[in-house]
């Protein structure tokens, strides 16, 4: 009597459906999850894919308030405008990590920017107001003093 093994080996129908089951099950619900999650809303600069995630709509709703929202979307704001490469990259970090703390509920709430996301964020108040900023930051060289640290509404507006 063969063993289980020598019989799964010389079995193309076993082998086929270990197969499916190892590799097509994975790919399957990785498939599911993106569609359900919407996935592709996150490739396009919609303001509205950020609020697939409840927990993005306090700040969604006030950056409808803000002085930014007829101007900028999210992406302008929180995604480098430096190269296509570098604001997908971060955006792909940041949904990576969006996911994760999501889906694991591993996350401060009111949720918190990150010291990379504070640094693109910095790096685009300068990008859209280089004029306004040129002359500051020429005076200032010295500080470590961020945007957002006097302009803490502009994006956001938390006023009611």
């Amino acid at each position: 009597m063969k063993s289980f093994l020598a019989q799964f080996r010389s079995n193309t129908r076993w082998q086929v459906a270990f197969l499916v089951a190892v590799v097509g099950v994975p790919i399957g619900l990785g498939l599911f999850t993106f569609n359900y999650a919407k996935g592709t809303s996150y490739l396009s600069d919609d303001p509205q894919a950020c609020m697939n995630c409840h927990i993005m709509r306090d700040q969604f709703e006030a950056w409808q308030r803000s002085s930014h929202a007829r101007v900028a979307t999210c992406n302008s704001c929180h995604t480098p405008h430096t190269t296509l490469v570098e604001k997908y990259v971060v955006k792909g970090i940041n949904g990576f990590n969006h996911s994760v703390a999501f889906t694991t509920g591993n996350f401060h709430e009111p949720i918190r920017i990150t010291q990379m996301n504070a640094d693109v964020v910095q790096a685009s108040c300068v990008h859209c107001h280089e004029p306004m900023v040129e002359f500051i930051s020429t005076n200032h060289q010295d500080e470590t003093l961020a945007c957002v640290t006097c302009h803490n509404d502009v994006g956001h507006d938390t006023r009611n």
